[in-house]
């Protein structure tokens, strides 16, 4: 019950009111394109895909899904030309692998009439796709700096792990950014792609701590990510580090936060992958019903910490 009640407050607070297109409703094709299961988001995210398609699809007899996953950027490509040639589809949920990689073939795809929505990682040309549906990126990025400057006291040394090149990685960093350059005693010595990747979070931190001998703070932009960068700190034994933030809120991550046992550990920022799972609904009854979603749809991203991280632990979820 809590989870269907936050979801549907979510929901309700991006404001998803359809609006009609004056096309006659028809059965409903929908092509989910989505990355392979290469770290724990992602496997939250085909979780989500898979329940969305059993759950609809009982529920709407005009409704078929098929989904695709890929493990890069040319072979989401590929999958997204067999599922309009090949599968025929008329509507499309897709998860770009890349932002530019993934932008003439989406496009492609549209050009044929197919209905298209884009999640979380947008598109480098908008004219590729109907709707947008994402977490709050700049919150994303927003939230942690906050965090950070306010608890090293305005003052002090961060890096930062970033994600894989993507139009919601830079959203996040440029958000994360604002806040130092109006706090100018926290400096931020590197930001590295560790590509959402425990193993190369653990390796770019590695090289963080041998190059800087006074880090405050560490950012990940992914809990993966920062379990990697945690591994990497305790094995040198570093003892300067007095935060260490993820994102995503993670089961294990949120988990360590209500336990209160890693002094480093106290907040996270909400992006959950259920977001997928909304996309793909929201999608499917709007065509059915020959509907539109609005042009750009965004899910808040809040602060987890102490005071609320009971409400954003999910046990049985893959994420």
């Amino acid at each position: 019950m809590l989870k269907q009640t936050r979801r549907s407050l979510m929901l309700a607070a991006a404001g998803l009111a359809f609006a009609a297109t004056g096309v006659a409703a028809e059965p409903v094709n929908l092509g989910v394109s989505i990355p392979a299961a290469t770290h724990s988001f992602m496997g939250g995210i085909n979780y989500w895909a898979n329940q969305a398609k059993k759950e609809l699809e009982a529920a709407h007899k005009d409704l078929k899904i098929t989904i695709r996953t890929a493990a890069n950027a040319t072979e989401q490509a590929n999958q997204l030309q067999d599922l309009s040639t090949v599968n025929k589809i008329n509507a499309l949920v897709v998860f770009p692998f890349e932002s530019a990689a993934l932008t003439r073939p989406v496009a492609n795809v549209k050009a044929k009439g197919t209905y298209v929505t884009v999640v979380d990682r947008g598109l480098t040309d908008t004219a590729a796709q109907d709707a947008y549906v994402a977490g709050d990126n700049t919150a994303f990025g927003r939230i942690p700096a906050e965090y950070i400057v306010k608890t090293l006291g305005g003052k002090g040394n961060v890096v930062a792990l970033r994600g894989i090149p993507t139009t919601l990685d830079n959203e996040r960093m440029d958000a994360f950014n604002a806040v130092l350059k109006a706090n100018p005693d926290v400096k931020l010595l590197d930001a590295k792609y560790a590509n959402w990747n425990r193993d190369d979070a653990y390796k770019v931190t590695q090289d963080f701590l041998t190059r800087f001998k006074d880090i405050d703070a560490i950012w990940a932009a992914d809990d993966d990510m920062a379990f990697g960068a945690i591994r990497a700190i305790d094995q040198a034994n570093r003892k300067d580090i007095k935060v260490i933030f993820g994102g995503a809120g993670a089961k294990d991550m949120v988990k360590l936060i209500i336990d209160g046992k890693d002094p480093r550990i106290q907040a996270n920022v909400s992006y959950s992958p259920k977001f997928i799972y909304d996309a793909i609904k929201l999608t499917a009854e709007a065509r059915l019903k020959g509907e539109k979603l609005p042009s750009t749809t965004i899910i808040p991203s809040v602060l987890i910490d102490k005071s609320n991280a009971k409400d954003f632990h999910f046990p049985d979820s893959p994420f």
